[in-house]
């Protein structure tokens, strides 16, 4: 991984951008993207587009949402304490006691989140599970007046926003959903054109950092209906089974480190998915397999039924818990999957035929 690749992910994982507030991050990504792409754009949705190639060609789309789950000031309280509510799948026990960041249009309030002291619960208290209502933001206000001074309704809330290096390349931190899945798809452009060389991709390719895949994969169908594209990849993280508690029978044996998975089922179209592994063994790419029998919860499951249909694969990365502050992911497999996917959008030619049994 090229030192200003690192860079550029370690900067985006900075980054706020909860699902519908993913301006800053399309900035940073423009920034990065701009010098190896022929068009640069955002869509009216906030979608960022970086096209490259032949216009002529086959459309590939490459889809890596930016978007993070997050929280929404939603109240201010007469003493200054700010109430908030979700952007997203959140498991509320994850938010207890962590340090948050509420971003304003003047830049970043510091803010903890909790709730009352275990010693102060009563037996009931402390025997259930804790509730969003029963937990609040403080901002160190004196008051309400102080407090909206900095900070108005409707202003996104996400966790500290931090990189944490581990053992092994692997680095832990919030919004490695799915950033690392962005970052693939923009980095694939980057790497495709220098595969090429001075003959440029036979595709027209499009590399999608989407918005608002955690409320509903919104960008990615948007962004589709712009594209119109023959060939889709949507890249997102997968639950890792190399952890205590996760059953392999249930998710497959997936292992950080592993190498990009490929997925095979209905929701995937088999020529793409037989590519990515021919791809991977030619190359040399260290790859897993997974299997999901229904429509994907991710961006793949918009794009196959975009217009008449378009010929749909997804390659995900593993995470390890996912939806929370410490998600863990390896430097090593994100390296690998935008490798993957250049040498994908390299290959593809206007003679390739992805219709299942021709």
């Amino acid at each position: 991984m090229q030192d200003n690749a690192r860079a550029f992910f370690e900067q985006a994982i900075a980054t706020p951008s909860p699902s519908g507030y993913e301006e800053r991050i399309q900035k940073l990504i423009r920034d990065y993207i701009t010098p190896h792409a022929d068009c640069v754009r955002i869509d009216v949705h906030g979608n960022l587009i970086a096209e490259v190639g032949n216009g002529d060609g086959p459309r590939l789309m490459l889809a890596g949402h930016c978007d993070q789950i997050g929280m929404l000031v939603s109240h201010i309280d007469e003493n200054g304490f700010v109430y908030a509510q979700t952007i997203g799948g959140w498991d509320p026990q994850q938010l207890i006691g962590q340090a948050m960041s509420i971003w304003t249009d003047s830049g970043e309030v510091p803010a903890v989140i909790s709730r009352k002291p275990i010693h102060l619960l009563n037996n009931d208290e402390r025997k259930k599970v804790v509730g969003l209502d029963e937990m609040w933001l403080d901002v160190g206000a004196n008051n309400d007046k102080q407090a909206r001074e900095q900070i108005r309704i409707g202003d996104p809330i996400t966790l500290d926003l931090q990189l944490r290096p581990l053992m092994n390349s692997l680095v832990s931190g919030p919004g490695m959903d799915n950033k690392t899945g962005m970052w693939t798809v923009i980095e694939a452009l980057r790497r495709a054109n220098e595969l090429a060389g001075a003959g440029g991709i036979g595709c027209h390719l499009h590399s999608v950092s989407t918005v608002q895949e955690e409320i509903g994969l919104r960008g990615a169908k948007t962004a589709a209906g712009g594209i119109d594209p023959d060939v889709a990849i949507a890249v997102d993280v997968t639950h890792a089974s190399d952890c205590p508690t996760i059953d392999k029978n249930k998710q497959g044996d997936i292992r950080l480190g592993g190498g990009p998975v490929i997925f095979r089922g209905p929701n995937i179209n088999p020529k793409v998915a037989t590519r990515l592994i021919e791809l991977a063994e030619a190359h040399n790419i260290p790859y897993q397999l997974a299997a999901i029998g229904r429509a994907t919860p991710n961006d793949a499951n918009v794009l196959q039924l975009h217009g008449a249909g378009v010929a749909t694969g997804l390659v995900a990365i593993p995470n390890r818990y996912m939806h929370s502050a410490v998600e863990a992911i390896s430097l090593d497999d994100i390296d690998h999957v935008a490798q993957l996917l250049a040498h994908f959008a390299a290959a593809l030619q206007s003679d390739d035929d992805f219709t299942p049994g021709t």
